[in-house]
């Protein structure tokens, strides 16, 4: 969106504001799968911003759902129940039978414990549930390999479960495709091949994660934010001769596509340094890598009516929170920066609007406008969290 229309979007809806584009989500998208070509499906990890699951749906085969809360939210948009990935590391028998009976028919396993949970709600439905086994990366996440080896070994311990294949993920804003998504790619064809000469299991399905990396500040190379699918395609390509292979992403299919608007609040100088209080701040704003603001995000400056001096500064960039956290940029240029003056943070369309301290002094959550090129309306206004950090038991 171009600086006139997030000016009038400022000024029609007010601040803060998350303006998420879905035009330009779309555009992404469709090239994105351009690049992977018709073998490689693709996964939206609905973490990542859930008020883009509407547009979402058309543009990919199915949503990785990690929580009862994310299924409710998907229930209420109609989301197809056969298009979700019913994934996550805390899943109760209650949580399990809750989505089977809602419709959901994808599941991933990340321990022994959900194996047997997803066959004890399966059998109780006497039905065959399709499940991929996630293999670890030495984190909390998914299973040992000897753990998912056992399972592979005893599979027909589990006569309602149908194993299909390996989910695996080890991590986000990973650069080195060589020494990362190369290395996993040929990890996971060679314990395809493993599983089927010791075990005689055929992996028939591989949901991965590549976790792209996207720039975020303003000292990254922005030139062609896909570069990384490009060049890692022809690899993905290659496993997908094999099996059934779907790649699964929130950040890099999402972050392009949104902004983040709050204005100027006051401004003042303290010790020879300027600082702009604004009315959003590190509740709303969370670019992963950010150095508590030691980095520069993309940043479009929208002034007001006010007319300032247009003589160049720096200024500290500090939202509206009690704590000295609350730097979103401590060092940035601008010129004629004046109260009432908006900023654009731009590339915030994951993680941020779910992933911020909301509650922390009570501050209201943002509105959420969803835009594209029809116009812009509001989809979610003003949350007061005041009602949420405060005791109902003698009201």
């Amino acid at each position: 969106m171009d600086k006139k229309q997030l000016a009038g979007i400022a000024q029609e809806f007010g601040t803060p504001s998350f303006v998420f584009d879905e035009s330009t989500l779309a555009l992404r998208m469709r090239e994105i799968k351009r690049i992977v070509g018709e073998s490689v499906h693709l996964c939206y990890s609905i973490k990542a911003n859930p008020f883009l699951i509407p547009a979402m749906q058309d543009l990919v085969e199915l949503l990785e759902v990690c929580s009862p809360g994310e299924l409710e939210i998907c229930q209420s948009l109609n989301v197809d129940p056969k298009t979700i990935l019913f994934s996550g590391v805390n899943k109760t028998l209650a949580d399990i039978e809750h989505a089977m009976d809602a419709g959901v028919v994808r599941f991933t396993a990340e321990s022994p414990l959900h194996i047997r949970l997803l066959e004890q709600a399966a059998a109780a439905r006497d039905t065959v549930y399709p499940v991929v086994l996630r293999l670890t990366a030495g984190t909390q996440f998914g299973m040992d390999e000897r753990d998912l080896l056992d399972a592979i070994a005893h599979r027909d311990a589990y006569p309602h479960l149908r194993f299909e294949g390996i989910h695996y993920f080890s991590g986000t804003q990973r650069a080195k495709l060589d020494k990362d998504q190369r290395k996993e790619l040929a990890m996971l064809g060679e314990f395809m091949d493993r599983l089927e000469r010791d075990y005689g299991f055929v992996c028939e399905k591989i949901e991965y994660g590549p976790g792209l990396f996207f720039p975020y500040f303003t000292h990254e190379d922005h030139s062609d934010t896909l570069a990384p699918i490009r060049s890692l395609a022809p690899d993905l390509q290659r496993l997908a001769e094999r099996c059934e292979l779907t790649i699964e992403m929130g950040r890099f299919f999402a972050s392009e596509c949104g902004t983040y608007l709050t204005e100027v609040i006051d401004t003042k100088v303290n010790c020879g340094s300027r600082f702009a209080i604004l009315d959003g701040g590190m509740h709303h704003v969370n670019y992963l890598g950010g150095m508590m603001g030691m980095r520069v995000p993309v940043i479009t400056h929208i002034a007001g009516l006010q007319h300032a001096d247009e003589t160049e500064a720096d200024w500290s960039l500090c939202g509206s929170l009690c704590t000295t956290a609350d730097v979103l940029v401590r060092k940035i240029t601008l010129s004629g920066l004046a109260m009432g003056d908006v900023l654009a943070f731009h590339n915030i369309g994951a993680y941020s609007v779910t992933e911020g301290p909301a509650l922390f002094l009570s501050r209201n959550m943002p509105r959420i406008i969803l835009a594209n090129d029809d116009g812009a309306r509001l989809v979610r206004d003003v949350i007061h969290s005041s009602a949420i950090n405060q005791s109902n038991i003698n009201k």
